[in-house]
């Protein structure tokens, strides 16, 4: 096979594909050789036919089609690589004309990674964000601490913001009980939002069996349609009213919910652990702040196809996601009243923008000649391995190859971010 470019401009390529005359009868052999058996010919077994019988029987170019699609499919690959091309989209293909004993053409058309040139990702201003950690900070991450730790406890007083109560209810809409209104001793945070606004502030100041009914209007987009802007009356029965009691912060606290004996060595950890958490949440942001100014310097073409399978990864992400608390992506547009064109073009913009980013530091990675060593993929990996409780071997057999060299672009990203974010000036 003979690889020819015809034409590169910005994101598409043209190149033409020759192959022999003995390329092609190659191929068709093997077809035959691979398809005979299918072939019931009078007076032949069935798969004992000669080539030429079955071709007399079937038309001369019965095994063209699948030489030609074998041929181009093993050879594709290779002129890629010998053009030195990227590709981004399926080929678009067109074959000359096919005769036996002759070789033939196709010309390929392809979308292709545009080349880019960078411009203004050094000396990049940004604002310094601040890590510093505060008393304040400290006491506020053990007074966390000790919510997570509290217990509710039954009071004897009128329910208040923020006290669990458990109530019975029942939702009429006029004279009329509607379905999905009704609960029995139904836990509810009061002021946490859950149920439709309103309802919740109208139980303030209610006390153990009390009797009380609460006037709510539904929302005008309520999923139920039946209900959407209509007023309704829950006649609400309180069981129990409960606040939450928090422990006593001291040493006994400390020694009950952590390793440590003294609350000083507790706040002296959770200091440390903070003011890691933050120096790491200052530098992503700030490394955020660089990509954020060299995406606005660069007008950069962003190839169409690469968007499309950015909208296709997303709403593949997004079905997983919603499948994994028993829902699915069809389910949910359906609920929303959208079809999947146009939650498509909802997410059609942070598409567009990931895709513009991924592109202009990936080609800044180029420009800088950043390479990956095979001992940072091994790192890399050893790292996975050790989150997934896996020896690496096995973890690096189960992935294949076409993963690990996507972990080695990953590598390569990180690099150019960091690099881009080093040489940044920070005010």
């Amino acid at each position: 096979m003979k690889a020819t470019l015809l034409s590169k401009e910005n994101t598409e390529a043209k190149f033409k594909m020759e192959f022999t005359a003995e390329e092609f009868e190659n191929a068709v052999v093997n077809v035959y050789k691979k398809e005979k058996d299918k072939f019931q010919i009078d007076g032949f077994r069935k798969g004992k036919a000669p080539r030429s019988i079955i071709e007399r029987h079937y038309g001369e170019g019965i095994f063209f089609e699948d030489a030609i699609n074998n041929l181009f499919s093993l050879n594709y690959p290779l002129a890629l690589d010998e053009l030195d091309l990227d590709v981004i989209d399926y080929p678009r293909t067109e074959f000359g004309e096919i005769r036996k004993g002759e070789g033939f053409e196709a010309t390929v058309t392809v979308a292709v990674y545009p080349e880019l040139e960078i411009k203004d990702y050094k000396g990049v201003e940004i604002e310094t964000v601040s890590a510093e950690v505060t008393d304040e900070d400290v006491e506020n991450e053990i007074a966390e601490m000790a919510k997570r730790n509290s217990r509710m406890v039954e009071v004897d007083r009128p329910a208040q913001d923020g006290d669990m109560v458990l109530i019975d209810y029942e939702g009429w809409v006029g004279d009329e009980q509607f379905e999905g209104g009704t609960a029995e001793r139904q836990p509810l945070k009061l002021g946490s939002g859950t149920f439709i606004p309103g309802f919740e502030e109208q139980l303030i100041g209610a006390v153990k069996d009390e009797q009380r009914d609460v006037t709510v209007t539904f929302p005008e987009d309520y999923h139920a349609e039946e209900l959407a802007g209509k007023e309704a009356v829950f006649k609400c029965k309180v069981h129990e009213i409960k606040e939450q009691e928090l422990p006593q912060i001291d040493d006994d606290f400390v020694k009950d919910i952590s390793e440590f004996d003294t609350l000083d060595e507790l706040r002296a950890d959770t200091r440390q652990k903070l003011e890691k958490s933050k120096a790491e949440s200052a530098e992503n942001r700030m490394k955020n702040a660089v990509i954020e100014a060299v995406f606005n310097a660069n007008d950069i073409d962003v190839p169409a196809p690469l968007v499309e399978q950015e909208i296709d990864n997303q709403m593949s992400q997004f079905d997983q996601q919603l499948r994994a608390q028993g829902m699915d992506l069809a389910t949910y547009m359906k609920y929303l009243g959208k079809e999947p064109e146009e939650f498509r073009e909802d997410i059609r913009e942070e598409a567009h923008k990931k895709v513009k980013t991924q592109m202009i530091v990936s080609a800044v990675a180029d420009q800088e000649n950043f390479e990956v060593t095979d001992e940072e993929v091994s790192e890399e990996l050893e790292k996975m391995a050790q989150q997934y409780g896996m020896e690496k071997d096995k973890l690096a057999e189960m992935i294949g190859a076409q993963n690990i060299s996507m972990i080695s672009g990953d590598i390569k990203v990180r690099k150019a971010v960091d690099f881009m974010y080093d040489n940044a000036v920070k005010k």
